[in-house]
Parts: C-alpha cells; structure tokens; sequence
C-alpha cells in the first residue's frame, strides 16, 4: 500500500470515528430537546401550580377511611348521624355512636379526633380549635352565615363566605350553609362493610358470630344463623356485595366471550391469509386487510359504535373484544401457519386422509402451543380492558366503578372496586399462566 493510500485510510478512520462521535452526542442532545419542548408545552409549571394538595389528602383520606356525618338541617331543624351522610347508613332517630352526644332535638356535641370538639347549639355552631381558639357560626337567614374568628386573619383551612363556611382541620370537617350545619368525622376502615346498622349481626365481633354459628338459637326465626349471616353480607345496601360479584363475573364473562369467539372466528380466516394453504393473492389480500383493518381500530373505538348500533350491555362489550382481537388473532395464526412442517402435512396425506383431516392432524397440533398460547394472554389481557369497556356499555365492574368516581363523593367504594379488579386481574394471570403449562406441555408431550 503507497504512502498516500495509507494516509487516506487514516483520515477515513478520523472521519469514522468523528461521525460516530458527534453521533453519539447528537442522540441526547435531541432528547433532551424533546424532554424542554414538553416542558413547556405540556405547562408543566402550571400544572404545579394548579396542583390542591389539600384535595389530595381529602382524597387519600377517603380512599382508606370513612366519614361520619352529624347533620343538622337549618330550616326544619333536627338533627341526624350518617354513615357517609347515606339514607342506608343512617341511625335510628335520637341513636348515635359513642363519640357523639345528643341533648335534645337541636343540640349536640360532636368528639372529633386529636381532641377536637365540636358543639351544635341550634343555628349556632362552637369549635374550639386547639393552639386556634375558639370559632362560631351562625346561620343567619337574612345575613348568612355570621363568622366569628379568634383573629382578623383567616388561616388557609377556612374558607369562608356569606353562602358557605368549611373548616378542615386534623379533627375532621366542618361545613354550614342556610340549608344544614354538618360535622363530619374520618375512621379508619370501611365502615358497615359486612352488616348494615339494621342486621341484627351488626356490632358483633368475629368470635361472637363464630359462636352465633354453632349455637342452637336462632337470632332470625326462619333462618340458620350461617344463612342468616351470609344474607346480611350478601344482601348489605351499602356495599352491594351481591351486585359487586354479579358484576365481576359479567366482566370475566364479556372477556371470555369476546376472546374465545375471536379465536373460533380468526382460525379459519387465518388459512385463507397464509401463503402455503391460499394460492389466491387476491384472497389472501382480501383477508389480511380485513385484519389490518379490524385490529387498527381500538377495542373502545367499537365499542362506541357497537353501543350506537346495538345499545348498551355486556353482549355489546365481548362483540367489540370479539372484532378487534379476530384481527389480531388473525394475523398471528396465519404466520405461525406459514411456518409449519410440511413433512408432517405429507406424512399425514400419505395415509390416504382427506384435506379437513391433513389440517386436522398435521396442521393443528403443531400451530396448537402457539394458538394456545396467545389466546389465553389476551383472555388475561382483556380481563382488564373489560373493565373499562364495561363503563361504555353499561356493564360489569367497570360500570360500578364510573359511577363511584362520578359521585365523588364515596371513594372508598373506589378502592374497594379497584382492589376487586386487582385481585380478579391477578386471579386471571395465575389460572390463565397454570392452563398454559398444563395444555402447552400435554400438546408437546402428545406430539
């Protein structure tokens, strides 16, 4: 090699490795670019800004615990304790729990936590706020509601105006208005979760209902103590387990039905979408753009249109399930079909057997732990997207939740809705992983 080919090399290897390097310094340097525009034009800044954190604890709070409500009603007066501030969790008039003490029909004092006390005295409400002192509120028909604080300056826990007064502080909250002065006090847990305040069961502890079970006297005339007990919890107005399982096993059922009737539909059309068993290019053009086309549409996309053209439903959620995985399916069985054994196919023609029967016993088994396989990832998969074609179709758990996070008032029942999902999803994963082993290692073993 001369003196100038190798000097050319040399500057050719300088220029490789600039490229390369500048390259190499290029990539982040457009990545980050993207990260700055996003910044900006997602205003993240002003997301910050607009972030309530007190609306986040509110919501924390309600997710783990619940609320109490003590309810005075201005205008007819009387005064009423609510679980949730809900009809359904009400106590008998004059009843209430230990923490609050009713004196008369427009008195009370209400314990809140941290020590906290809280008296309603007819239109007047006294709160005395510790390292505060103390606050009063009168609702006044023609003035409003008259606020008096310990100090001119308003601290951010209040919000005040001549309408509305709320005071949220670590014992609880406080809201008045012309039409009702309301206490209400966080617990933790689910309250009422197993026994309504009229189940005869309600109060008891775990070892009393154990004992209830076995002993001889029955606590509802006509019924066992066992069965009585179950229909309690299953029957209970607040939590509507019974309305909750329907609701679940609707979801694993649209998911079933949308996924297995995929797979019936896509098998078939499959064979007509593969090179080695459609001679015809139009055909299989045909067939695979039916694919492209029903799989490139979202599952939520159909199921709008589904529910515009058959209305609402569970039926309408496993037939939008059902379109969009046939492409899907579709497509993944015409190419494991294209890459199968044909010394298998001709092995079984040899015997005489007739082309159902060559597809039968030399094609199936062997596209089988594949078909097997994915149908039983999207039945896991579609398990959860159920969810939220559920709250389309007006069916399912997915509905319940919707309606939960709509109120927002009761976002404990969101939790409870959310863990059910977790562990149906979870429940799904391990069946759906355990069938998996079992009939892809029986067909391997088979063949």
């Amino acid at each position: 090699m001369s003196m100038a080919e190798s000097t050319g090399s040399a500057f050719d290897a300088l220029g490789h490795f600039r490229r390369k390097r500048l390259f190499a310094l290029a990539v982040p340097a457009v990545i980050l670019a993207y990260f700055v525009y996003i910044f900006f034009a997602f205003d993240i800044p002003g997301l910050a800004e607009r972030a309530r954190m007190d609306n986040a604890r509110i919501l924390l709070a309600d997710s783990y615990s619940h609320k109490t409500h003590v309810t005075r009603d201005n205008r007819t007066g009387g005064i009423t304790v609510a679980v949730e501030g809900e009809a359904k969790g009400t106590w008998p008039a004059g009843e209430g729990p230990d923490w609050v003490r009713l004196e008369g029909e427009n008195r009370a004092v209400v314990t809140l936590n941290a020590g906290h006390e809280v008296v309603i005295d007819g239109n007047t409400l006294r709160y005395d706020v510790p390292d505060y002192g103390l606050i009063t509120a009168e609702v006044s028909r023609r003035e409003g509601i008259l606020l008096d604080l310990p100090s001119a300056e308003v601290p951010d826990w209040i919000s005040a105006s001549e309408a509305r007064v709320e005071l949220t502080t670590e014992g609880g909250r406080v809201t008045l208005t012309k039409a009702r002065t309301e206490v209400m006090r966080y617990q933790f847990g689910w309250e009422l979760f197993w026994f309504t305040l009229d189940s005869p069961f309600h109060g008891k502890s775990f070892g009393e209902l154990v004992s209830l079970v076995f002993s001889g006297e029955r606590v509802v005339p006509d019924k066992s103590n066992l069965a009585a007990i179950a229909h309690d919890v299953w029957t209970n107005k607040m939590w509507r387990h019974g309305d909750v399982m329907w609701a679940i096993f609707e979801t694993i059922l649209m998911a079933f039905l949308g996924t297995m009737g995929a797979a019936i539909v896509a098998l078939p059309l499959a064979f007509a979408a593969a090179r080695n068993f459609s001679p015809f290019m139009a055909v299989r053009g045909a067939v695979r753009r039916v694919f492209d086309f029903v799989r490139g549409v979202d599952a939520l996309i159909w199921t709008i249109i589904l529910s515009r053209a058959f209305g609402p439903g569970p039926m309408t959620g496993a037939l939008a399930i059902l379109i969009t995985d046939s492409g899907s399916f579709g497509k993944l069985f015409s190419e494991a079909l294209e890459n199968v054994d044909q010394k298998q196919i001709e092995g079984v023609a040899s015997t005489g057997a007739r082309p159902l029967q060559r597809y039968r016993f030399g094609v199936i088994p062997q596209i089988m732990p594949v078909l097997l396989s994915q149908v039983l990832y999207y039945l896991e998969s579609n398990t959860r997207s159920a969810t939220i074609i559920g709250a389309i179709t007006g069916g399912g758990i997915g509905l319940l939740l919707t309606q939960a996070i709509i109120t927002q008032k009761d976002w404990e029942e969101v939790s409870y809705y959310i863990v059910l999902i977790l562990i149906m999803v979870v429940v799904m994963d391990t069946v759906s992983g355990w069938l998996r082993r079992r009939l892809i290692a029986s067909d391997d073993s088979g063949l």
